[in-house]
């Protein structure tokens, strides 16, 4: 009975863990607005390394896409971007450079954020649980700057140039506004990064049993047909060997979230 009430007094009450997390809230904050202002800080490296970096010719993507364009006689080499960015508003690039600066830190500061969040519900896993998920902060991170770094160096490349250089009439010219621009290449390098997240998301779902390996390999085909719709999609022409070089490393991601939903179902067998 003394040892039920130790153990019953050792529980967090609602307003214990509100506190906690307020407090797992208020460090990743300060990372966060730490990190913002030296993004803020670093203005030239920000947009003119970064940012604007799909714009020049010697971007590493349009290199690597040269060469195989002349190795392997494809049509990916990229020249001609056909537009130019404006800034329609007063305050925008103001604002542009606070958002920009706040998305940089962001990304840089998702490792830590995840481990906080990770600090917050770990105390509430069993022992059999924190085996099970030892090592996760380092994952996530992994596969969101991996789908980050996709994202960035080959599907915004491949966007811009298409989207950018699509016309309706040769009597439209384009101009794209600066928010327009930072829209499409921070939505195309968050998403990549949140959707290369599918082997932590089959992880869990195979755990408690809604995704079996099995089903996975079934659906392999329609997986297959939905990664290279949204390839044709994305890519600056109808050359197939474009559209897999992005569709590759997406069907390489759901192949290896088999094996993580095989691997998760065999230990749950034993």
């Amino acid at each position: 009975m003394a040892a039920k009430a130790k153990d019953s007094s050792r529980e967090m009450s609602f307003l214990d863990h509100l506190e906690a997390l307020r407090w797992h809230l208020v460090r990743s904050a300060i990372v966060i607005v730490i990190m913002l202002v030296v993004a803020f800080a670093n203005k030239s490296f920000l947009f003119d390394t970064v940012v604007f970096g799909p714009l020049h010719k010697d971007f590493i993507s349009y290199r690597f896409f040269c060469k195989l364009a002349e190795k392997f006689s494809l049509d990916l080499c990229i020249s001609d971007f056909g537009f130019t960015l404006i800034s329609t508003e007063l305050a925008a690039q103001f604002t542009t450079h606070i958002w920009v600066a706040f998305i940089a830190s962001l990304i840089v500061g998702f490792p830590y954020l995840t481990w906080e969040l990770w600090r917050f519900v770990k105390p509430a896993l069993t022992s059999k649980e924190l085996s099970y998920t030892r090592g996760i902060t380092f994952f996530v991170s992994i596969l969101f700057a991996s789908g980050v770094l996709f994202g960035y160096y080959l599907l915004a490349p491949l966007s811009i140039n298409f989207l950018g250089t699509y016309q309706v009439s040769e009597s439209v010219k384009n101009t794209i506004t600066i928010s327009s621009y930072i829209s499409i290449l921070t939505t195309l390098t968050l998403a990549s990064g949140l959707v290369f997240q599918l082997p932590v998301v089959v992880f869990f779902l195979s755990k408690i049993g809604i995704i079996t390996p099995t089903f996975m390999r079934s659906y392999r085909r329609h997986a297959m047909i939905v990664i290279l719709v949204i390839a044709a999609l994305i890519t600056p022409s109808p050359d197939v060997s474009s559209q897999l070089l992005v569709a590759s490393p997406l069907f390489l991601l759901y192949e290896f979230s088999i094996f993580i939903s095989a691997y998760v179902t065999k230990k749950k067998a034993v």
